[in-house]
């Protein structure tokens, strides 16, 4: 029964601030979700020599394609973070990133990188929760409309959007037999599993955005390395792609699991 109180407290909490935050955080969310892109369309500027001779060594493709690459990934990046944060095409801007994502697990070889793979993918998992964001606020145009309830495209995407993102976490688990890690993993398991189902969702995801915000700030701490190191770009960048993870956790958080989840199932029990 002090567990089934404990938990009843921490959901209480977790209400409590959506409360407080309901204003704000749709926004936060996509502001930490898209901020990857931005920091990599800016780096195709600030780089622009080295990534196109990067992408031309490595692809035998020539002086134009290895440029028109760069172009591609500064304008696709930097012109779909724009849509997103002014709430303009949103489906387009998310479409356009889609294509960017590939682009670059092709172009970077990171299909053979199971950890950058994992992490490509729930970033995609973040992309497919704004569709389904961006899906509810075509509909509630039409607000006063009969309407069949919610639409299947919707609840799927917030599903595969939900698997897609706990595959960040699989990156994280340290596999010794050390006690904080044990603990840690399992601790970990049992939330991206909870946040998978559908299950106590919003506290399950609250709690992994404080957990890999901790992770984050700790292991991938950037600013500590002098900027002309390689390890300050790879913890960068680490670090980045890290905080739209949280960004997409925060919009579970904000808008719910969906229909397709236990949570849903327990309100038609």
């Amino acid at each position: 029964m002090g567990q089934e109180d404990l938990m009843n407290t921490a959901e209480d909490v977790a209400d409590q601030f959506l409360r407080v935050t309901k204003q704000y955080l749709p926004h936060l969310a996509r502001l930490c979700l898209i901020s990857t892109f931005l920091e990599d369309g800016i780096r195709m500027w600030f780089q622009w020599n080295e990534q196109r001779d990067y992408i031309e060594a490595t692809w035998n493709c020539g002086y134009f394609l290895a440029t028109c690459f760069v172009l591609l990934n500064l304008i696709g990046q930097l012109g779909g973070c724009v849509l997103i944060l002014s709430r303009n095409f949103v489906q387009y801007a998310c479409f356009g990133l889609f294509g960017i994502i590939a682009l670059q697990t092709v172009a970077y070889s990171i299909l053979w990188d199971l950890k950058f793979l994992m992490r490509n993918l729930a970033l995609g998992g973040g992309l497919l929760l704004l569709l389904a964001e961006s899906r509810s606020e075509g509909k509630s145009m039409f607000a006063g409309v009969p309407s069949m309830g919610e639409s299947s495209p919707k609840q799927y995407m917030q599903l595969g959007g939900r698997v897609l993102l706990v595959l960040m976490f699989m990156t994280l688990l340290h596999f010794d037999s050390s006690f904080f890690s044990i603990l840690q993993n399992m601790v970990g398991t049992a939330l991206i599993i909870l946040v998978a189902i559908g299950f106590k969702t919003k506290l399950a995801a609250l709690t992994l955005v404080l957990w890999l915000l901790a992770i984050n700030v700790y292991f991938n701490a950037f600013w500590t390395i002098p900027a002309y190191k390689p390890m300050h770009d790879f913890l960068k960048y680490d670090f980045f792609q890290t905080t739209s993870v949280i960004g997409g956790l925060l919009l579970v958080v904000a808008l719910g699991p969906g229909g397709v989840s236990m949570d849903e199932k327990k309100k038609e029990w």
